[in-house]
């Protein structure tokens, strides 16, 4: 069988063992944020195409048949696979006063939101990337983008937070969230985007 999903980030599915060999089974499962997702299984020329959650395709006596579980018999049949599953990737983006790396008012909120997601994970994967508005020089931008992340890294290791893995890197002014001219604050802009895996 050849599975594809669609659209990226991948579809989470189920193709797992029975009796030592790849199972017949494919299940999408719903997307923790009810994203649509959509999922392609292929075995010879035949074709099924799921698009719901909980909905499944199995091979049957040589042919490819739709068929649908709920959420309490993938619970029950799937649960101990699925709790060895590793914790979804998180997204964080945190927000800076004009020309500093002091979070605003209601980023330092969302902070403890993203402390208490590491706590919750045993060792975690850390991207945090630094950005600025267009306000100023190309050259302070991008050591004011790396400042913002190396701020955050310490505040997390303040915090007693286990980093695990963490790479910082400063993108300056190259990649914002709003389109400006130069020399224009625009507060969307001056943030950290810090991703956890």
């Amino acid at each position: 069988m050849k599975i594809r999903a669609l659209p990226l980030p991948l579809a989470l599915l189920l193709a797992l063992g029975l009796g030592g060999c790849v199972s017949e089974r494919v299940v999408l499962l719903p997307e923790p944020d009810g994203r649509p997702t959509a999922l392609v299984v292929r075995s010879g020329s035949e074709e099924q195409v799921l698009q719901q959650p909980y909905a499944a395709a199995q091979r049957r006596g040589g042919s490819l048949a739709a068929t649908t579980m709920s959420a309490a018999e993938v619970q029950e049949r799937f649960g101990a696979t699925l709790a060895q599953l590793p914790p979804r990737p998180v997204r964080f983006t945190l927000y800076f006063l004009e020309g500093s790396s002091e979070l605003t008012p209601e980023s330092r909120e969302q902070f403890q939101a993203l402390r208490q997601a590491l706590s919750s994970r045993p060792v975690a994967e850390i991207l945090i990337v630094g950005h600025t508005d267009t306000v100023g020089e190309l050259r302070a931008n991008d050591a004011l983008s790396l400042e913002r992340a190396e701020a955050m890294r310490t505040a997390l290791q303040a915090e007693g937070v286990d980093l695990g893995t963490v790479e910082v890197a400063g993108r300056g002014e190259r990649e914002p969230l709003v389109k400006t001219a130069d020399e224009v604050p625009e507060p969307r802009n001056r943030r950290v985007v810090i991703n956890v895996r």
